[in-house]
């Protein structure tokens, strides 16, 4: 998934789940992935106007993306892939970061609700639109995350962090909180606050990291479905605590794309988020629940 993952277990007795969580992510990049010329992913975005065959844990990711959909009014949503790709984020950002301009580009940079994509649950398939293309960036890592901490929480407390994507089971064995730094964007390997978390979700989406330059201005992944361009935005990062990781990870790209103002509103409008934003300027804005975990 293009990214470092972390997976801490507390157990008394020798974990049978920790070693297989490299396996698990394996499995699912295999699936998911839109820059493996072999995955499910990529078949299903090469087949339109007819019925495709998925897999449990494609169809499974694909209902992670409706609910992420709906919750943000269309804000998130995996049909941005043609938009991506115009953006020159048509490969794996290690090798992309290092072109200018970057490679390829799409000239159709359709978006579309997932109500428009076809599927039937009962054979479970689905039906892509001529022109429309998935990536599942918004939401794969936290699906991810939130699975593999389930399968190891059965053997005691876990956490698993899918490049800032964290999962968490509940209090440690003795009953603390687990304490996740937020990554100070202007100062690598410094931290601007400390979480005290239980069992949640934490997410943090940004512009300070997959961002490359093309015909000399600055992009980055975040794509804003309204304008199918990189989202432009006063926010360099925000942090947003949830029931779990899915809804945070939808949420913080949520309101990273609308900005410090609306953002922030729509965030306090929804009081099971709690959030963090960075500014360009430095500035850092907290939502009133935040308090609750510093």
């Amino acid at each position: 998934m293009g990214s470092e993952m972390l997976a801490a277990l507390e157990s008394s007795v020798l974990s049978q789940a920790l070693p297989a969580v490299t396996q698990w992510f394996e499995e699912w990049e295999q699936v998911l992935s839109r820059f493996r010329y072999d995955s499910e992913l990529t078949w299903l975005n090469q087949t339109h106007d007819r019925p495709v065959w998925v897999s449990e844990v494609l169809w499974d990711v694909f209902q992670t993306a409706l609910k992420a959909e709906e919750m943000t009014d269309g804000l998130v949503t995996p049909t941005v892939l043609n938009s991506m790709i115009d953006a020159g984020y048509d490969r794996p950002f290690e090798e992309l970061k290092n072109l200018d301009p970057p490679g390829r580009y799409l000239i159709d940079n359709e978006t579309a609700p997932l109500t428009e994509i076809h599927t039937n649950r009962t054979d479970r398939t689905i039906t892509l639109p001529k022109g429309i293309g998935l990536d599942f960036g918004g939401v794969a890592k936290g699906w991810a995350a939130h699975q593999a901490m389930e399968r190891m929480q059965v053997e005691g407390p876990a956490l698993v962090d899918a490049a800032g994507d964290i999962a968490i089971s509940g209090p440690r064995a003795d009953g603390s909180p687990w304490q996740i730094g937020v990554a100070d964007p202007f100062h690598k390997g410094e931290e601007i606050e400390v979480l005290f978390l239980n069992g949640c979700g934490v997410a943090t989406s940004g512009k300070d990291r997959r961002r490359w330059m093309r015909d000399g201005a600055l992009k980055h992944h975040i794509i804003n479905p309204l304008t199918n361009q990189p989202a432009e935005t006063d926010v360099l990062t925000v942090t947003v605590i949830a029931p779990n990781v899915m809804l945070a990870e939808a949420a913080a790209k949520a309101a990273f794309i609308q900005g410090s103002g609306p953002g922030l509103e729509w965030i306090e409008a929804h009081p099971e988020f709690a959030a963090l934003f960075v500014l360009d300027d430095g500035q850092m804005v907290y939502s009133q629940m935040m308090e609750e975990y510093l």
